[in-house]
């Protein structure tokens, strides 16, 4: 594979649920690429149908040469009003996918806990979920990341490719879990399959090399 991702490091968490996402992303490229990345971050608002993803960022890294880089990923929350009322309390999925040429070849998924910091709130909580008091907690220490082949510059390879994770086993489907003490999601993440609302627009990043 001609980029790999090296480490992804959630910078404010736990936060805020109204606080914005903030990741550190080091990557490797093993060659120069002709285009950019495009990275993108979706929460998925509910684990019952793809409707309610939101994408909360979409940006383009580049230009790619051969090295290990990183660079600082932004995004502002979901909006609470996009997802339905009992799915802002409890266990939901946070993704970070990288695609070149418009093809995905990896993403890393991360459960996220969004609980009340108020005692009297877990205990007795409201039938209008409170916004203001609740504060998530992205599993950083759980990832599950899968691999997708892809030709990057190279000719397209025969069909019948299968995507595998970093075990060699096949990627995340309807009901698995991650690993760590946390239910499985019911949620079937499919290569380019995000529903919701549609992407913002593409910004530029610029890359910064690893010392």
């Amino acid at each position: 594979m001609a980029v790999s991702i090296v480490a992804v490091r959630a910078r404010n968490n736990p936060a805020p649920f109204t606080d914005v996402l903030s990741f550190e992303i080091e990557y490797e490229a093993l060659t120069n690429l002709q285009e950019d990345l495009t990275w993108k971050l979706v929460y998925v608002g509910s684990a019952d149908s793809d409707q309610y993803d939101q994408v909360l960022e979409n940006v383009e890294v580049g230009p790619v040469v051969a090295g290990t880089f990183t660079f600082v990923l932004e995004a502002n929350p979901p909006s609470p009003e996009a997802i339905p009322a009992d799915d802002l309390v409890g266990v939901t999925v946070l993704l970070l996918t990288c695609s070149y040429r418009d093809k995905e070849f990896i993403r890393v998924g991360y459960y996220v806990s969004n609980e009340y910091v108020d005692e009297e709130l877990r205990e007795n909580p409201p039938e209008v979920p409170r916004i203001d008091r609740l504060q998530r907690n992205i599993l950083a220490d759980h990832p599950r990341v899968t691999r997708y082949a892809i030709p990057f510059d190279e000719p397209e390879p025969a069909e019948g490719a299968q995507p595998m994770d970093e075990d060699g086993q096949a990627p995340m489907e309807q009901g698995d879990a991650m690993p760590g003490a946390v239910p499985a999601l019911h949620y079937e993440a499919q290569p380019g399959a995000f529903g919701g609302q549609p992407a913002p627009p593409q910004q530029v990043y610029q890359y910064v090399p690893v010392q």
